[in-house]
C-alpha cells in the first residue's frame, strides 16, 4: 500500500523508528526467547497462581495447550492424564496430551499438529533425559520454537524445567544425582543456562557448582519448589513460594558466598547478569502540604 506523500512522512519516520527498535532489541536479545515466554517451575506445584499466570500468558482459558508428559517415564498418556487438572482447576479449556518414544514419530507432521496451533506447552515432571531422547533435535522441537515464535508459552515444572535450558544438569539414564551425565543438552530455549529444581526443599543448593566450575560460561538457575521464573526477553520474575538461586561465575557475595537469592517479586537481567529488587518506598502526596484552612 501506498502513502501519498503529504501526510506520509511523519508516518514513514514513525514506522522506521519502531522497525529500528525492533531490530535492535531482535539483535541484542541473548539468552532468553526473542519472542513469548517461559515459565519455568522448581517442581512441586501446588501455588495456583502459577498455573494461572501459565494459561493468561498463553492468551486465557480459551487458548489452546499442548501437556507433554514424557518425562514422566510411561508408555501411554491419553487425553484423560490426571495432571491436567491443574490447567482445567485455572479454567482452560483447550487441552491436547502429546507423548512419544518414538523420535520418528516425533518428526511426523502428523504428530506434531496439534502443537502448531498451540499457544502454550507444559512439561510435567519426571526425568528430563527422556526429553531429550524423545525431542531433541526433532520437528516436535522445532514446533514448540514456533509457538515461542507466535508470541505463546513454554514452560515446566521439574523435569521439564530443566530441559528448557541449554545444558542439561542431572541428565544420567542410571541416577538424577549426577550433575554432569550422559545427557548434556536441553532444548535451549533459555541459551547458555544450566536449571536445577527442588533446590532447598531436597538439599540441593550446592550442587550447581560443580557444573558452573566446569562450565564457567554457564548461568546456573536454581528454582525451589513451588516457586517459578517467568521469563520475558532477557529479564525474568520470580514468583510462587520460595526462592530462585543464582550462580554466576563472575559473581561472588562480599561474604564470598558462590551463590545468592531471589525472592518473588524480584526480578533478574539475563543480558547483564544483574538482579533486582523491587522495593515500595512511602512518599508524601506530592499535592498535600501543611497549611492550615483560611479563615472564612
Amino acid at each position: 500500500m501506498r502513502i501519498r506523500a503529504r501526510v506520509g512522512a511523519g508516518v514513514v519516520v514513525a514506522v522506521w523508528i519502531i522497525a529500528s527498535l525492533a531490530a535492535v532489541a531482535a539483535v541484542a536479545q541473548e539468552v532468553g526467547p526473542a519472542r513469548g515466554s517461559l515459565v519455568i517451575v522448581g517442581g512441586a506445584m501446588r501455588d495456583p497462581a502459577i498455573v494461572e499466570r501459565f494459561v493468561q500468558l498463553a492468551g486465557g482459558p480459551e487458548a489452546p495447550i499442548v501437556v507433554i508428559p514424557t518425562a514422566g517415564g510411561g508408555e501411554t498418556y491419553d487425553q484423560y492424564y490426571p495432571g491436567l487438572r491443574a490447567f482445567r482447576d485455572a479454567g482452560a479449556v483447550d487441552l491436547w496430551v502429546l507423548h512419544t518414544t518414538d523420535r520418528a514419530v516425533a518428526d511426523d507432521p502428523a504428530f506434531s499438529a496439534p502443537l502448531r496451533r498451540a499457544r502454550g506447552v507444559w512439561f510435567p515432571g519426571g526425568r528430563q533425559w527422556r526429553l531429550a531422547d524423545a525431542y531433541l533435535g526433532t520437528r516436535v522441537q522445532e514446533e514448540i520454537a514456533g509457538v515461542l515464535g507466535r508470541g505463546g508459552v513454554v514452560g515446566g515444572s521439574s523435569a521439564g524445567a530443566t530441559i528448557l535450558g541449554s545444558y542439561l544438569v542431572r541428565g544420567d539414564t542410571a541416577t538424577n544425582t549426577i550433575m554432569m551425565g550422559d545427557h548434556e543438552v536441553g532444548f535451549g530455549f533459555l541459551r547458555d543456562t544450566a536449571i536445577d529444581q527442588h533446590l532447598l526443599r531436597r538439599n540441593r543448593q550446592f550442587d550447581l557448582i560443580e557444573v558452573i566450575e566446569a562450565h564457567p560460561h554457564l548461568l546456573g538457575i536454581g528454582i525451589d519448589e513451588d516457586t517459578a521464573i517467568v521469563v520475558q526477553g532477557d529479564e525474568f520474575e520470580v514468583m510462587g513460594r520460595s526462592y530462585a538461586v543464582i550462580y554466576d561465575r563472575g559473581r561472588l557475595l562480599d561474604s564470598g558466598g558462590r551463590f545468592y537469592f531471589l525472592a518473588p517479586g524480584d526480578r533478574y537481567d539475563l543480558r547483564r547478569r544483574q538482579a533486582y529488587r523491587v522495593q515500595r518506598v512511602a512518599r508524601p502526596f506530592d499535592r498535600v502540604v501543611e497549611r492550615e484552612w483560611p479563615a472564612r
